[in-house]
Parts: C-alpha cells; structure tokens; sequence
C-alpha cells in the first residue's frame, strides 16, 4: 500500500507520532512531507500553497491513503493538486485550536478554520482524546454559530460521525522494567517534565512543594522540560527556596539520560491547565512512574481516579494543597515501603494499538 503523509507544522509530538506510524508498518510504502515548527500563522495557512508548486512531482503520484495532520490545509491542498481531491483521506488531530488558553480570538479564526475544513474535507477524523475531541467539536460549533449567514446545518455532525479516539501510541521501549530503588533512607523521587510554559501552572507545583518542605517530607524533584527564553518567573524563584531538594534542572538533552530519569524517579507530577494528551506523563507512568495529575483534560480517560487530585483551575491556592496532600500521602507511604505500583498503560503502547491503526488505514484503502 502507498501513503502519502503530510506533517504541516511537525512540532515533537506531530514528529513522534509520524514516526511511529511509519516505523510500526514497514510493509507500506510511505512518501512523508514535513515543514518546519516555525512562523506559525503562516504554515498553518501557507502550506498547502508551498507543497502545491514546490512537491506538485511527489504529490501527483499514485497514492492509495492521504495521513495528513489538522494543520494541514487539505481542502486547499485537493483544489490546488486535483489528483488528491479523491484520495482517501485521513486528518489526525493532536490538539485543536479552539481549546487554547489566553489568545485572542482574531489570531486564532485562520488556524481554526483551516483545521475546520481539513475536517470536513478527510474522509477520517482521528482525535487523541476524547478530550481533544469533544472541545474541538464545541469549539466549531460556537465558531460557526458566529457566522452572519449561509452555513449550512450539520457539518459539525458529519465530522462527529466520521471521528474516533486513537491516541499517539507510547514507544515500546518505555515499558522496559526499571529497577529503581525503595530504600526509603532515600528521598522519595519526583519527578516535574513539562514545557516552562504558563499553561503547565509551575507555580501551582512550587507551593505544593513548599507545602512538603514544610511537612518534613524527605524528597527531591527533578524539574525538566524544554525552556524558553521567556518563561514564568516562578522558575527564578523555585530554584533558590528548594535547592537542596532539586536534582536536575532544565532540559535532559540526551535520550538515555532522560530515560533513566524516569526509571529512576518515583512520582511524575503534572499540574498543567492545558493539553490535549499529556505524553511526557505517560511516558514516565509507563517506566513505572506513579502518576500525581489533575482531575481535568485527558486524564480522566488516562489516568486512574487515586492518582488524581481535585481540579480547582481557578483557585491555585486550593489546588496547591490538594497536590501538597497527595504527595504528602505518597511520601509518607514511601516512608512504609508501600508505595502503591504505577497504573498499567500498556493499553496505549504501539505494541498494542498498532493493529487499530492499521485496520483504520487499511480500511480507507
């Protein structure tokens, strides 16, 4: 089988996922066009012009499958190239741009109708929560609601009925079994790997840590992620009042160093207010970490309720306490050598969800 797959803004978690899906089916013939995770505003609306004149060649060739990503301006993109128009198509969605927080409402309409009408213009619509799926669908639907006059009913149902949940599968490698130590003479190990990004609400983690400090709990924390030069100034902050319970700070450059972070560590926290899927915490969960996230996004869907504090979006003080509390437990049950056992994932492993992706692809050809 030949597949076309179309990557428009091949962001970390766009790469991963494409990868992946190329990885996991050898036996088909892939053609992948990316573009750079860059000027966002123009590659969400300029990619089906660039492709159109610059891979005319690659994209008029005999294809039997068109994966592309929400970012890609599909509808533009079949007008421009009328030997994709009826191709089977196939729009994965990683997050949608109706659930973004803190942007202003006209920097948004471009993105969120192009996504839109690569929607309605894929034959399969793939979401990687019902999260994702339903604030998507809502979203549109306020979107179109907007509209002065001549839209049209039902192209928000249309979509819904052509849509299903199939998350970006976590790789195999990350089940590996982990020796990590429960000598509880050790501190209890936590470990914080986010974007330093306001929408991760880092603060929300230092007051609960603060909390624990307080508490006498013997812990340290690894604070990781991908940095930028603005970012939150509790960062600033954090690192002098908790210096001496801090391990790693910053970016974890080399893959098996991050990796044996994570085998290593005990508890992986998340206090994010957005997302769409949460992968860095499942990654951690799979390599056996105990997951501490809110009760909101996708973890319903993800994560056991034991392993969930109460969601308070708009109080971080209640919310700083309910972590503190949580962690408190987990600290103390450390302490006893009962430490629970990290949740099984293995269901969202590519080992396991390989078999859905290629009955849907497989089906569209």
């Amino acid at each position: 089988m030949r597949i076309l797959l179309l990557s428009a803004y091949d962001a970390h978690s766009h790469r991963r996922w494409r990868e992946g899906l190329v990885a996991a089916f050898p036996d088909w013939h892939w053609t992948v066009l990316t573009l750079p995770p860059r000027h966002f505003s123009w590659r969400v609306r300029g990619n089906s012009l660039g492709w159109a004149f610059a891979e005319r060649d690659t994209l008029q060739q005999p294809y039997d499958v068109l994966v592309a990503t929400s970012m890609t301006d599909l509808s533009a993109l079949k007008g421009m190239v009328p030997a994709l128009a009826s191709l089977p198509g196939l729009v994965y969605c990683h997050e949608n741009q109706f659930a973004y927080p803190d942007r202003r409402e006209s920097l948004r309409l471009e993105p969120q109708f192009t996504s839109l009408y690569a929607m309605v213009s894929a034959d399969c619509v793939l979401f990687n929560s019902a999260y994702n799926r339903d604030t998507c669908l809502a979203g549109a639907q306020a979107l179109l609601r907007k509209m002065p006059d001549a839209v049209p009913a039902g192209v928000i149902e249309s979509i819904a009925d052509k849509s299903r949940v199939l998350p970006v599968p976590i790789e195999n490698h990350w089940y590996e079994e982990a020796h990590r130590s429960m000598d509880s003479a050790q501190p209890l190990t936590i470990v914080w790997n986010h974007r330093w990004e306001y929408d991760k609400a880092p603060e929300r983690m230092l007051a609960a840590l603060l909390a624990l400090h307080e508490a006498g709990i013997n812990f340290s924390v690894h604070v990781i992620g991908q940095q930028f030069r603005k970012q939150p100034e509790v960062f600033a902050e954090m690192y002098p009042r908790l210096k001496q319970h801090i391990g790693e700070w910053g970016m974890v450059e080399s893959a098996q160093d991050y990796k044996a972070l994570l085998q290593n560590a005990h508890v992986v926290l998340s206090t994010a207010l957005h997302e769409f899927q949460g992968l860095a915490v499942l990654e951690a969960v799979a390599s056996g970490c105990v997951p501490l996230v809110p009760d909101r996004l996708s973890y319903p869907e993800l994560i056991p309720a034991a392993c969930r504090f109460a969601s308070s979006p708009e109080d971080a003080g209640a919310e700083s306490r309910a972590i503190a509390a949580q962690l408190g437990l987990l600290g103390r049950q450390y302490a006893r050598g009962e430490l629970p056992a990290a949740p099984d994932v293995g269901r969202l492993s590519w080992q396991h969800l390989a078999a859905d992706y290629r009955e849907v692809i497989h089906g569209l050809a």
